[in-house]
């Protein structure tokens, strides 16, 4: 335990911006088609899903293993 406190010490401000980002997915109000819905972004930006319910958006989030972040 001592050496992963020692190494999160020598990590730059990038690298602890990045910690434990594959673990969360953004859900945004996003129309599609002109259907008004939902769009799923990893944390780098890729869109990797959408639904027209933000709950079910959510829940897909959850499904894979990741926590979802709402963005306005």
């Amino acid at each position: 335990m001592h050496t992963i406190i020692q190494h999160a010490r020598t990590l730059s401000d990038r690298e602890f911006a990045v910690l434990a980002m594959d673990d969360l997915a953004f859900v945004k109000p996003q129309p599609e088609n002109g259907t008004p819905g939902f769009a799923i972004y990893a944390a780098d930006g890729t869109q990797i899903g959408w639904s027209e319910r933000r709950e079910v958006a959510f829940a897909a989030v959850v499904q894979h293993d990741m926590e979802p972040v709402s963005v306005h």
